[in-house]
C-alpha cells in the first residue's frame, strides 16, 4: 500500500529554499516564493543569505549579529546565487561577507558575524506591554473581512496564504490611512511546528523580521502603501540575535521609526518571547518618497 505524500505548505516550501543548493565550494543557489509583487521579498534575501554563510560555519557557532544593503530588484522568477567569502575564523568568532548574483549583478551585500556559546554579563531592556495573541484578528482573516475594499490589483498579495502568522494589535486602516505615531506592535508566529534546529529558526526570524517594519515611517503622515503614490523600497538592514528562541511560538515585534527625512526613513525593531525576554534587535533605513512617475528606480 503506497504512504501517502504530505502536500507542501508555504512554511515547507519556505523552509526548503532557506536551506539552498551548494553548487560549487562556497557557492550556493537559492529560488524565490512569489509573494505577489513579482520582486524577491527583501526578508527572503536576507534569511537565504545568512542561510549560505552558515554553510560554511562550524555547527556551533551561531549569528548574532548580520549587517547588510539591498542594491538592485531581484526577480521572483528567477535563481539567486550566493557567493561566500570566509573573511575570518578565530577561536571564538567567525566573519562571513555573502554577495547575492542575479543575472550576473549583485542585488545584495551582507556581512554576518558568528560566535560559539559562552557565558556572560546579562542583561535587557523592560519587555513591553502588549495584549495576548490570541485576543487579536489575524492580518488574513482582517483581509478577507475587507476583501471588498481591497483593489482588484491588490486582493491576490493581500489574501495569499503566508508563511508567518501576523497579528496586529491596533493594525489601523491601511487603505485609509490615518496620522498616527510611528510605532506599532505585531505578533508574529510560524504557520506551523518547525524543526528542532536553532539556525532555522534564526533564518526565518531573519526573513520575517522585514515584514511591517518601514511602514512604520509612514505612518506620522498619514499615508501607506497601499495607497499607490508611495515609492518604497528597503536600503539595508541589520540585525541582532541575543537569546535562543523558537519561531513557531509567538513573538512581540515592537517597532518605532525615530526619523524621517532625505527620503528615508529609519526603523527599529525588538524582538520579545512570550516570557518576555528580548530575543533579536533589528534596525533598517529604506527609501519612502511619493512616486514621480518619471523618475526612474532608487
Amino acid at each position: 500500500m503506497s504512504v501517502p505524500v504530505p502536500t507542501p505548505t508555504v512554511l515547507t516550501d519556505l523552509v526548503a529554499l532557506l536551506r539552498l543548493e551548494r553548487i560549487e565550494e562556497n557557492l550556493f543557489r537559492g529560488q524565490s516564493q512569489d509573494l505577489g509583487w513579482g520582486a524577491i521579498f527583501g526578508g527572503q534575501v536576507v534569511g537565504q543569505a545568512l542561510s549560505a554563510a552558515s554553510h560554511t560555519v562550524p555547527a556551533d557557532r551561531m549569528v548574532h549579529s548580520l549587517h547588510g544593503y539591498f542594491l538592485r530588484v531581484g526577480d521572483a522568477t528567477r535563481p539567486v546565487v550566493y557567493q561566500v567569502d570566509c573573511s575570518r575564523d578565530g577561536r571564538s568568532f567567525t566573519t562571513r561577507r555573502v554577495v547575492a548574483i542575479q543575472s550576473g549583478r549583485p542585488i545584495f551585500h551582507m556581512a554576518a558575524s558568528f560566535q560559539i556559546d559562552e557565558p556572560g554579563y546579562d542583561h535587557q531592556a523592560p519587555t513591553p506591554r502588549a495584549p495576548d495573541p490570541e485576543t487579536l484578528i489575524s492580518e488574513r482573516d482582517l483581509a478577507l473581512a475587507h476583501v471588498d475594499r481591497i483593489p482588484a490589483h491588490l486582493q491576490a498579495m493581500a489574501l495569499r496564504e503566508r508563511p508567518i502568522e501576523v497579528r496586529q494589535v491596533d493594525p489601523g486602516d491601511p487603505l485609509s490611512p490615518q496620522i498616527r505615531p510611528p510605532g506599532r506592535q505585531v505578533w508574529y508566529r510560524a504557520a506551523e511546528r518547525l524543526p528542532d534546529d536553532p539556525a532555522l529558526h534564526r533564518f526565518l526570524l531573519a526573513y520575517a523580521s522585514d515584514f511591517h517594519f518601514l511602514g512604520t515611517a509612514l505612518q506620522p503622515h498619514g499615508v501607506s502603501w497601499f495607497s499607490g503614490d508611495v515609492q518604497m523600497a528597503s536600503l539595508d538592514h541589520a540585525m541582532w540575535f541575543h537569546r535562543p528562541f523558537r519561531l513557531d511560538d509567538w513573538l512581540l515585534y515592537e517597532i518605532d521609526s525615530p526619523s524621517a527625512s532625505g527620503a528615508r526613513g529609519l526603523v527599529r525593531g525588538s524582538f520579545y518571547d512570550r516570557g518576555g525576554a528580548l530575543v533579536a534587535s533589528v534596525a533598517q533605513e529604506g527609501l519612502i518618497r511619493q512616486r514621480d512617475h518619471g523618475r526612474g528606480g532608487a
